[in-house]
This record gives C-alpha cells, structure tokens and sequence, in this order.
C-alpha cells in the first residue's frame, strides 16, 4: 500500500506540469505596424512567418517537457558516486558563463556619448532662479558630472559570473525545496538558442506576477547555457545588500517614472543617461528583460502595459544602434504564488515599502511551505522589430509603442499556462458558490479542463483528476472548507465567504478568465439584449431571436467599457470581428443556433437604445466609419438572426459565462450609482478611496451580489475609463489630478441611462 501511495504522488509531481506547448503555434508578429495616411495612423502590423522559419521545426512540438530544477549526475560530464552526490555543483561548474559575455565599459561609454554630453551641458546652464540668466560654469559642469556618475552607479549592473554560478546552486537547493518542479518546453528553449545565433539582442517580456519572476528567467537561461540578461527592476528595490546581489545578477535600477525628478519636473539628464545606457546595451548585443506591467499584478489577470522602458529600446533602435532587436514574450503561471496574495493592496491598505527583513520574511514563508507542482514558463514567439521606419512623427511614435507593447502582452498573456488552483477556484466561485459534493467538483474540473484544452490553451497540470483537484485545494487552503456529509460518505467542498478569501479566490480564478473573456463577453450581451427587449416589448418580433449584427455591436460596446480589465483583441485586430469570430464558435459548439429563413423577423435595436447610443462615445457606438469601410461582412451577415439554445448544459455554461463578469459589471455599477451624488470638484485619490470604501461597505452589509467586486484594482480601472467616456474631466494642478464631472453627464438623466446601460449585462 506504501509503494503504490508513493507512485501515485511521484506522477503527481512529474506530471502535474504542463508546458505550454501550442503557444509555438502562435507564429512570428513583424511588429512593423504601417502607416496608412498622412498623420501616420496605425492600421494593421504584418503577420509573417519568415523569421518564424528560422527558428521553428515540425521535430520542435515533440521535444516535450523538462523540469529544470532536476539535476542528476547525467546532467554532467561525470558518472558514479561521487558525481551523483555533488551533481548540482558539478552542473553549475560547466555552465557556459564568464565575463567576456556582457558588457564592457558601460559606465564610460554613456558618460562619455554626445547625447549625454549635451545634456550635462544643458543642465548646468539652466538659470539657479527664475529670471536670471543662463551661463556655462565649469564648476557646474563638473558638479552635474558627478551627479550623472552617481545615477550610473545606481542604474548600470556589474555583473559577476561567479555569483551567478553561485546563485544558480543556492536556487537549485531552495527551488528544489518548495517547488516539485519548474516545467519548460525543450523546443521553445531550443528556439531561444537559434535566436541567440544571430548576433543580435533579445529583449525578455515576461508576465510579472511574483518577485520570483526576477531570479527565474534568468536561472532558467542559466541552466541552458544562454547569456543572463540585463533585467530593468524598479527603484524600490534598491535595497541594501540586496540591490548588490541584484546587480551581480544583472539587474539595474530605474525610477518608477522614468524622466521625472521627485518634485515632478522633467529630468532630462536622467533620461539622456536611460537612454544611452540601453543604447549601449544593445550596441554590445546584450540581452534585455523588461516587466512591461511595471509591478506585480495584483488581480492575477495581465495588467496594462506602461511602455516606457519600452519606448527607450525602440527609440534605440531606430538611432541605429543595433539593425534589429528579436522581442520575446514570455508567461509564467503559479499553482500559487509565494507572496500567497495581496489582500492588503485590494483592500486598499498602502503597499509597504520593499526592505531586507521583508525579502526574509518571504523566503522563510517559502521554506516552510511546499508550493507543489508551481511554476510554468512559457516563452512566445520570438518577434523582429526591424528598423525600416521614420518615427519622427510623435504622434505615430507614440501609437507604434502602444500596439507594440499591448501585443507583446497579449501574446505573453496567452501563452500562460491555466493552473489547478485557476480551474477550482473560478469553480467554486463562478458554478459552485454554494458548495457541492467533491464528486461533482472533480467532473466539473475534468469538463473545464477539456474546455481549456479545445480552446488552444494550455495546461500546467497533467495526471489523475481526483488527485489534482486534491491537491489544488490544499494549496488553495483557507480559501476552501471541506465537511463531511453523512450521505455516501461523501466530501462537501464550499469557498470560505470572508472577504480575504473571496479576493484571494477571485486572483487565482482570475488565471483562467483569458480563455472565457470573449465568449463571456458575448453570453454577456446576449442577457442585454433578451432583457432590453422583455422590459419594452418586442413589438410583434419573435422574443426567441436575436440580430447577429446586434449582438456584435453589443458585445463590442461592453469590450470598450471594460478595456481596463482585460483585452480581447490585439491592436492590429478589429474589435468587431474578433466579437463575430466569438459569436461564430459558440455557433459551432452549438449553443447559439442559426434561425430558419422563414423564422426571421425584424428584431433590430429600438428607437430607445439607438439615440442613447449616440450618445456614448464613438469608441462605445461599436466601431468607426474606418472598420466599416474594411469590412469583411457584407449584408447577407447583417440578416441572420440567432436563437439560443435550450438544452440544460448549453444553458448552464451560458449562465456561467455572466457570472465569470459578474464582479466586474457589480463593480462599474456601483461606480456609476456612486456618481450620482458626485459633488466635484475632487482629487481623484480622494475619490477613489471614497468609491473603494463604498464598495467594501457593500460587501460587509451584505448587499454586493459578488463580494471580489470590491477589489481595489476594479475602483482604479473603474474611474480609469469613466474619464476616458467623459463621465469625468480631469484637470491637472501639479502633481495631483482634479476630477469634475463631464458635460454630458451633468444632467441627471444621462447618468441614469449610463447606469441603465452597465446594469442591462449584468445577471443577478
């Protein structure tokens, strides 16, 4: 009995892991988006395979799956006893790092570029008062000097091979302590390597979820004899003793806002130095790892890009300072995270600052705790940017960035492997709130993981459904109750109801929205529209049909307004008809039904929602005249009509799809409801704990249908876009943001219809 107990938890833990391995099926993004009129608008970026081809195989998907923290003697050189007890030191020894590999004279070659000449130069004559005037001081210029050598100390690495040799070792001791494994596919490594062969620099773009993300990427590269690279860490880092190690390792410190003093004025000396030294970086063919989210998720979804180191590479780039850089999208998945969670920040407590004792803290939590089967690392498609465009035109720069870096994520978003933990706790929450029988959980678990698997996602777990779900709600922990019913013996598993819980199951449950978000979306506006139509009658029109044509607009307005919370689309994509490729999959699964010629009647939107709609913004009217032109779908489209289907499982799986936006919609209603006794005008730091403390205050009178629709993180995106659809105007004195209501919304009625408009998705 021992022996088999002991097979069954070996295939757990080798098995429990999946690489994403479809993500190589993702093909090459030519990020060179093309202008397409006078004012340099974006339209479409070129999908080509032809730097996919050099790196990509048909032998590469069946390379399978490694476990990179499995080390054994046939890892070395060396065989027999002595190999197998110093394996680990034996396999750092031979890993190919050494000094020559990075960069040299760093610090002096930015000191000494004309870029930053000029800027020391233009510093120092800056007039000392307002009024005076300017002059060139030698003194002064020596003094800037120093100052522009102190920023360097901090922002330039000096990285050391023999630390990195040691630091591969200590991780191998301690991954191997409280992970069971850390699971890469060995063609996408493979494809890296053909990458590293053509001389240029890559830039890493991970997801950021830990600060684990740091060290793995690069441990990673280690193991497989590929160059570290230089990893852009923000200043709040910069910590004693570890900010050394960090440096050792390749880090460099930056400032959370890159070109500003603290008293918020342009620092054009700082940017000049930020600039030169990634320039340099690059001249010298080093390797870049940028967190384009800038700080970890809080929410467990991808956040949105804050493109600014971004933005560096690409204007380095364009100054010629390399001919081409390969871009490198990677996701990284977490059974569970080692910060466990980040109920503190939703709740809206200040973050704590980083410091010695609490990077301590973390990893004795971590060695007290096993993490299971945790980590997957997936890498994208490796992407060219090629430097063939005029980016004079700022406006273009600006756009080009964006898209690139909301593709990027997109991409690196995609790739991250659906975990354990994501599948139970979006079960529990989203199908079973009430609790059900472990019977049922692990059927529903096994479904929605075939549901993961047909959707062309991937999964980090593999082996014995019973066992799996098992071990997700251990790791799971106080998030999850378990009795035991007097009925058949039989395990009650319910979701602890208090809030830290909610939120700490509504972050994991969060990893696998990505692969439901469109059809969510669409389930979402079909509830719209079924509902609108019921309130007002339908006018002679068979209630059981619905427009095609204006299920997309619906669903493409609710995309709009919930742009902060997720994207559906990449930038080159039409929102449209990403919502009518979505409509048509729940087509094929049979869930939508296309009516009969003879069973179709007019049912289009009424005279009610058409004027409201007009008075949205052109981004929520759907789409722009330009989409229209492009258009693929003519008028024999606009004609078909839809019916939903009846049968108990498709009507299930439509009901959990709402409840997936539930906390959301509950959140930007409550914000909208909120706004209606807005008394303007206010510091939006103000307001939005004033919001946040009304959403916590629902919660805890019980009157929130969806308790995770008071996170922090929902307020923020919430006035986000309320100032991007006019409900607020903003006017900026200093460093503090001012929010007045909007005119349109001035009138109490036109909050109402907003109101209206949110709500009318929403299923209770």
């Amino acid at each position: 009995m021992l022996t088999e107990q002991a097979n069954r938890v070996c295939d757990l833990q080798f098995n429990s892991c999946v690489m994403d391995e479809t993500a190589l099926s993702l093909g090459t993004i030519d990020v060179s988006y093309l202008s397409t009129s006078a004012d340099c608008s974006i339209s479409r970026c070129k999908h080509s395979s032809e730097e996919w081809d050099n790196f990509f195989n048909s032998s590469i998907p069946s390379l399978g799956l490694r476990n990179v923290i499995y080390i054994n003697e046939t890892h070395t050189r060396y065989r027999g006893w002595l190999a197998r007890r110093f394996c680990y030191v034996l396999f750092v020894q031979e890993r190919d790092v050494h000094k020559g590999m990075f960069a040299k004279n760093l610090t002096e070659n930015v000191l000494n570029s004309s870029r930053v000449q000029k800027a020391i130069v233009d510093e120092a004559s800056e007039p000392s008062t307002p009024g005076s005037f300017a002059q060139t001081d030698p003194k002064a210029i020596n003094k800037v000097k120093k100052k522009a050598r102190k920023i360097l100390q901090e922002m330039v690495a000096n990285v050391s091979p023999a630390l990195i040799r040691l630091t591969g070792w200590v991780l191998l001791k301690l991954f191997n302590s409280f992970f069971w494994n850390i699971q890469i596919h060995r063609g996408q490594i493979e494809m890296v390597k053909a990458a590293t062969e053509m001389n240029l620099p890559l830039i890493f773009l991970p997801v950021h979820k830990s600060h684990i993300d740091y060290l793995l990427l690069t441990f990673i590269l280690f193991c497989h004899n590929i160059k570290a690279p230089y990893i852009a860490a923000g200043n709040n880092l910069n910590i004693p003793i570890f900010s050394t190690l960090i440096r050792k390792l390749g880090g460099f410190f930056i400032r959370r806002k890159l070109d500003q003093n603290p008293d918020g004025r342009k620092d054009f000396l700082y940017r000049a130095l930020l600039y030169v030294h990634i320039e340099e970086l690059l001249r010298q063919q080093q390797f870049l790892e940028i967190f384009l989210e800038g700080t970890r998720s809080r929410s467990g979804k991808t956040s949105g890009a804050r493109a600014g180191l971004l933005s560096v590479v690409v204007d380095a780039l364009f100054s010629n300072a390399t001919p081409d850089v390969l871009i490198i999208p990677v996701g990284i998945s977490y059974d569970r995270i080692i910060e466990g969670h980040y109920n503190s920040e939703q709740l809206g407590k200040p973050k704590k600052n980083e410091s010695l004792w609490s990077i301590a803290r973390g990893v004795f939590r971590m060695l007290r705790k096993n993490y299971g089967p945790n980590d997957t690392v997936d890498e994208g498609a490796e992407a060219s940017l090629p430097n063939s465009r005029d980016i004079t035109s700022e406006p273009f720069r600006r756009e080009l960035i964006s898209n690139l870096a909301e593709h990027i994520l997109f991409t690196a978003d995609k790739s991250c492997a659906v975990m354990s933990t994501h599948i139970v706790a979006c079960l529990l929450l989203y199908r079973h709130r009430q609790g059900t029988d472990l019977s049922r959980l692990v059927e529903d678990f096994f479904s929605m993981k075939e549901e993961v698997l047909a959707r062309d996602f991937d999964l980090g777990f593999s082996g014995n459904s019973d066992d799996v779900v098992m071990h997700a709600i251990h790791l799971l922990g106080n998030c999850v109750n378990i009795t035991n019913t007097s009925r058949n013996n039989e395990f009650f598993v319910t979701p602890s109801i208090t809030i830290p819980a909610v939120f700490e199951l509504n972050f994991y449950s969060n990893g696998i929205l990505h692969v439901f978000i469109k059809e969510a979306v669409i389930a979402c506006s079909l509830h719209a529209i079924q509902s609108r139509r019921y309130r007002n009658g339908t006018g002679g029109a068979s209630p059981s049909l619905i427009s095609q044509e204006h299920l997309v607009r619906k669903a493409a307005s609710l995309c709009y307004l919930l742009s902060n919370e997720f994207t559906v689309s990449l930038p080159c994509q039409m929102i449209y008809q990403v919502c009518h490729e979505s409509v048509e999959r729940l087509i094929q699964y049979g869930i939508l039904l296309v009516a009969e010629q003879d069973e179709q009647e007019d049912v289009s939107p009424s005279l009610t929602e058409q004027q409201w709609n007009k008075k949205l913004p052109e981004p929520l009217s759907w789409r722009s005249d330009e989409e229209d032109e492009d258009s693929d779908f003519g008028e024999e489209q606009r004609d078909c009509y839809l019916k939903v289907s009846q049968s108990q499982e498709h009507q299930q799986y439509i009901t959990f799809l709402q409840r997936l936006l539930g906390p959301l919609l509950e959140a930007y209603s409550s914000a909208v409801i909120f706004v209606h006794n807005f008394s303007g005008p206010v510091l939006e730091s103000e307001y939005i704990q004033k919001l946040h403390r009304h959403l916590i205050s629902r919660t805890e009178k019980n009157v929130a249908v969806y308790a995770e629709s008071a996170t922090y993180s929902h307020v923020k995106n919430a006035v986000k876009v309320f100032k991007e659809i006019g409900v607020f105007k903003q006017t900026q004195q200093r460093k503090d943001i001012i929010l007045e209501l909007g005119t349109t919304f001035l009138p109490q009625s036109n909050r109402q219809k907003l109101l209206e408009f949110v709500m009318s998705f929403m299923v209770l």
